[in-house]
């Protein structure tokens, strides 16, 4: 018989989010990457599947008008999304490594303090 205090825990799963530090790096990579076509990048809460409220971070292009990717937590990692094609490209170990794989414009490992 199970112990009544092991059958109550609930699973928490483990999801990075977003932290003023990966909103600055944001803000510094999107300025530095003006000139290699980064036009717009915002943080939202909600995507158009209306489902539960996960932030990500929606990026545009020069050559497009529409949103070209998104960047999410996806458990201990950050996925990089082709949002045009609605193709998950690959999941990476930090938010500023998923940026440098849209656009190397900051050197790679750079990172902002906490």
């Amino acid at each position: 018989m199970m112990d009544q205090r092991y059958s109550d825990a609930k699973v928490v799963s483990l999801r990075q989010g977003f932290l003023p530090r990966h909103r600055e790096y944001l803000m510094r990579w999107l300025q530095a990457g003006a000139c290699m076509g980064l036009c717009d990048a915002d943080v939202a809460n909600r995507n158009e599947h209306d489902e539960p409220d996960i932030e990500h971070v929606l990026v545009w292009v020069r050559e497009n008008a529409n949103p070209a990717y998104m960047v999410r937590p996806e458990g201990m990692g950050w996925a990089l999304i082709d949002q045009i094609r609605d193709h998950h490209l690959a999941t990476y170990r930090s938010f500023e490594a998923a940026l440098h794989a849209i656009r190397p414009v900051l050197s790679c490992g750079a990172t902002v303090a906490a």
